[in-house]
């Protein structure tokens, strides 16, 4: 697919997910330089003759600006019910043609950390839930090797819907998803995220890299790339970001 046809669908994902204000890009090209100066008479001559101009308001400065505040347990469910809804019964891909349920997330809206998978399997598809298959069975136990209860944290894919005969997600469906993810990592602003898989990763970094390349260390989240590519205005906090396997991997 184009990237003419990818940056539209981004554009149409955002929308459709909610998002008002989307980042421009560019700016005024660095090739249309300023008229030579004018002689110091002339420009003298000129400011004495000109009346005053009136004063525009000041801009607020950053430190006056309102800084995003943590959302309460509740609030932030309330958030999450609502992308939810935003979400609705969606066909704006080709994944719904074969699904059972959309597989929205599950866990803690306050929670301090969050897993984000690439996609939905078979009992994904069925129950409504991420992680419940025989890959989810090892991520709860990971879980709780880490001292925490499922419960505890949140949990969540990439794509919303399961691809058929689990192959990778497409970038076009991952286009389309991406939005809603954001919206829910903006809402329940953990201090870490866990990349689980090469796609999560990806896409939760925009990047190509592999993640042989980039699981053992954490990664600031969002990058510079996501942030010129999103709005991330909503975050508290800078997030820090593992990348590792897919539960998966290891089965």
């Amino acid at each position: 697919m184009k990237t003419e046809e990818l940056a539209r669908k981004k554009l149409e994902a955002l929308y459709l997910a909610g998002e008002r204000e989307l980042p421009v890009a560019g700016g005024i090209p660095q090739a249309l330089a300023a008229p030579p100066p004018p002689p110091a008479a002339a420009v003298t001559q000129v400011a004495a003759a000109a009346p005053p101009l009136p004063q525009e308001p000041r801009m607020p400065q950053p430190a006056s600006l309102p800084r995003p505040v943590l959302l309460d347990p509740r609030e932030a469910q309330a958030r999450l019910d609502e992308i939810r809804a935003d979400i609705g019964d969606c066909k704006r891909c080709r994944l719904c043609e074969q699904r059972t349920h959309i597989v929205f997330g599950v866990g803690n809206p306050r929670a301090e950390l969050m897993f984000v998978g690439e996609a939905p399997g078979r009992d994904e598809d069925l129950k409504g839930e991420p992680f419940v298959g025989r890959a989810g069975q090892l991520l709860t136990k990971i879980i709780e090797a880490m001292k925490f209860k499922r419960e505890d944290v949140y949990i969540a894919n990439v794509v919303k819907c399961r691809p058929p005969e689990n192959r990778n997600p497409a970038p076009d469906e991952i286009a389309t998803c991406e939005p809603y993810l954001l919206r829910q990592i903006e809402t329940i602003q953990p201090k870490a995220i866990v990349g689980l898989g090469n796609f999560a990763v990806q896409t939760l970094l925009q990047t190509e890299a592999k993640i042989t390349g980039l699981r053992g260390r954490f990664h600031p989240w969002p990058s510079a790339i996501v942030k010129a590519e999103f709005e991330c205005s909503l975050l508290e906090r800078s997030i820090q970001m593992m990348p590792t396997y897919h539960p998966a991997f290891l089965l």
